[in-house]
């Protein structure tokens, strides 16, 4: 193995490591009494802030010729980001962290029907049995957080996991052919500048509180935004620029298994016997889907998770 490759390797393994931190600090966020919608609000915000710089230093040029079509399709994406980050956020504070984060994941199979259906785009029988493993495997793991008495809506949070893959999946798509015109630091500049907008918007006339925590707090919402939302995925798009989509899809697939040994390590939060089951069908549905989808766009990858 040669030492560029060496290097891919090293840098992706470190963006889902990354990446598996951010639940971990959601959950000390929102125990200290803020909001999911204002974690998210502060998370893109700060992203988006970060970015500023950068992408008017960088991609200036672009983002001042973008047709009407492009920024309607950027805030459009961000939108469904929002949506995303909102609902996926929320869902930690009534179900697992192993099982948001393991829920939340399935967006790849849900960008999969969506283009059977949308583009008419034939799934190979693998992708198939990786969605039928899928189904399974949530299923399985909605029937054991019924019964598990230690979180407080277990139901409730795993529809908002699934409900965060489910719009992840709709900005993928929709943001599919925008990267095709749209260099990467333009593309996340405005859908990250997006979200960042319509979750301020509505954090603010919900009545979310932003200010007044522990110093702490903003520390993590700082961390999410400088650690999992821009250098873990700087290092899978940097990743993507010699590694195969799905091999990148696959290997984020280690998130979720890195958030939950961080939770059992920090807050004790163990795996019952069936939910366990149902999340390794999971798993393993969405790396057969991914692996039989050679063609899977390269943005894809890049968004897997929160």
């Amino acid at each position: 193995m040669n030492r560029h490759r060496l290097w891919l390797y090293t840098v992706l393994f470190a963006g889902v490591m990354i990446a598996s931190t951010a639940s971990i600090m959601i959950r000390y966020a929102q125990g200290a009494g803020m909001s999911s919608l204002s974690i998210a609000a502060g998370r893109l915000g700060l992203a988006a802030l970060i970015l500023t710089p950068l992408a008017l230093s960088r991609a200036g040029s672009e983002l001042r010729h973008l047709r009407q079509r492009d920024v309607l399709f950027g805030i459009g994406a961000g939108a469904f980001l929002a949506i995303h980050f909102a609902s996926w956020i929320s869902s930690l504070e009534y179900t697992s962290v192993a099982s948001s984060a393991a829920l939340v994941s399935t967006n790849p199979l849900w960008v999969g029907i969506a283009s059977l259906f949308l583009f008419r785009e034939r799934l190979h029988w693998a992708t198939l049995l990786g969605i039928a493993l899928t189904l399974i495997g949530t299923i399985a793991i909605s029937v054991s957080d019924s019964a598990n008495p230690t979180q407080s809506n277990p139901l409730l949070g795993n529809t908002l996991a699934l409900i965060g893959a489910a719009t992840a999946s709709a900005y993928l798509l929709i943001g599919r052919d925008l990267r095709r015109r749209l260099s990467v630091l333009a593309y996340i500049w405005l859908v990250y500048t997006s979200a960042a907008v319509v979750l301020a918007v509505w954090a603010i006339a919900t009545g979310q509180q932003f200010f007044g925590f522990p110093p702490y707090v903003y520390l993590f919402i700082l961390g999410l935004a400088i650690g999992p939302q821009l250098l873990g995925h700087t290092a899978f798009n940097y990743a993507l620029s010699s590694l195969s989509a799905t091999y990148v899809a696959v290997a984020i697939l280690g998130e979720p298994i890195g958030s939950t040994v961080l939770a059992f390590a920090l807050f004790g939060e163990t795996l019952a016997p069936l939910q366990f089951g149902g999340i390794v069908l999971l798993l393993s549905g969405i790396a057969i889907a991914s692996l039989a989808e050679q063609r899977a766009p390269a943005g894809t990858a890049q968004q897997v998770t929160g």
